[in-house]
């Protein structure tokens, strides 16, 4: 048989689970994306996975310090994360991180997981810490996080505490 047109290329899973332009991620801008990013996680953790009972929502959520991400594919919003920085100087939090079923095939995780560690790097983190549960764990640790301690219960179910330096290379983030 014989091959017409451009060369073969080989494509990267990267390539393929998110085409150039089709995944996204910004902190909320206003009340309809904050009404969004709520939605998505509440889809994600009181109605399929039954974490919570009647919301997810808490005071982190109200507190201006506070980031709340959406992240989209080809436009339309697919998935959530929010970050917040903890009383102990340097120290983030990421959790909420949601993706809503029809779009977990097109690699929407990676994308958000970097964007709020980016941020918090660029914020002055220098560690960001996050409650992951079992089944997640080798993704993040693919991604660079790292355990801390053994599994405990969060929010009623066995969690994962990991970590992940957010100033790799420098004096201060001691990677």
């Amino acid at each position: 048989m014989e091959r017409t047109g451009a060369p073969y290329r080989s494509f990267s899973s990267a390539e393929l689970a998110a085409p150039p332009n089709r995944v996204g991620c910004r902190v909320v801008v206003g009340e309809e994306e904050r009404v969004l990013h709520l939605a998505i996680r509440h889809a994600v953790f009181v109605e399929e996975q039954g974490l919570f009972s009647g919301s997810d929502a808490d005071e982190h959520d109200q507190h201006p310090a506070t980031l709340q991400v959406l992240g989209f594919w080809a436009g339309e919003a697919a998935g959530a994360v929010r970050l917040y920085p903890l009383p102990e100087p340097g120290r983030w939090k990421g959790d909420r991180l949601a993706v809503l079923p029809p779009f977990r095939k097109h690699g929407i995780c990676v994308p958000l997981v970097r964007f709020a560690v980016g941020t918090a790097s660029r914020l002055g983190g220098l560690v960001m810490v996050a409650q992951i549960q079992p089944a997640n764990v080798p993704f993040f640790e693919r991604l660079g996080w790292c355990r801390v301690g053994d599994p405990a219960p969060y929010v009623g179910r066995l969690h994962q505490q990991m970590a992940i330096d957010l100033q790799p290379g420098s004096p201060r983030g001691g990677g």
